[in-house]
């Protein structure tokens, strides 16, 4: 929405495919990146990238570095990087991440969250001059 689109959703190649037609009850761990074209009645977790194509649909919650979202989310949202909201695509739960892209024609309902992490920084302490 504000960022240059050519780095949304760049997620690199796919590791794992939920197929069209498939249905998957459970939590996914995976590594690598995974599209859901199918339907999973769980959640995802330590995954790099997570791309939910159109026809994919997820309910649980999703944990990964960068979350791709074309078609429907049941569930909370948790990345490291960015989500990223396809036109027509819906979630329903709260979200987190550092950066957000919502197209024209998403739905999207619950709380969003939104900080950089950040290094914590420690500043040094001035020591005030005694004027005399």
């Amino acid at each position: 929405m504000f960022g240059k689109k050519e780095e949304v959703g760049k997620v690199g190649k796919v590791d794992t495919l939920i197929g069209q037609g498939a249905e998957i009850k459970g939590t996914i761990s995976t590594k690598g990146t995974l599209r859901i074209d199918g339907n999973v009645d769980g959640g995802v977790a330590n995954a790099e990238a997570v791309i939910v194509g159109e026809d994919g649909k997820v309910k649980g919650d999703i944990n990964a570095q960068t979350v791709v979202v074309g078609g429907e989310i049941t569930g909370n949202i948790t990345a490291s990087a960015s989500i990223e909201m396809l036109p027509h695509s819906q979630v329903k739960g709260d979200i987190s991440a550092p950066q957000l892209y919502i197209a024209e024609g998403a739905i999207f309902e619950g709380n969003c969250v939104m900080s950089k992490n950040q290094e914590k920084v420690i500043e040094p302490e001035f020591k005030s001059k005694d004027t005399k």
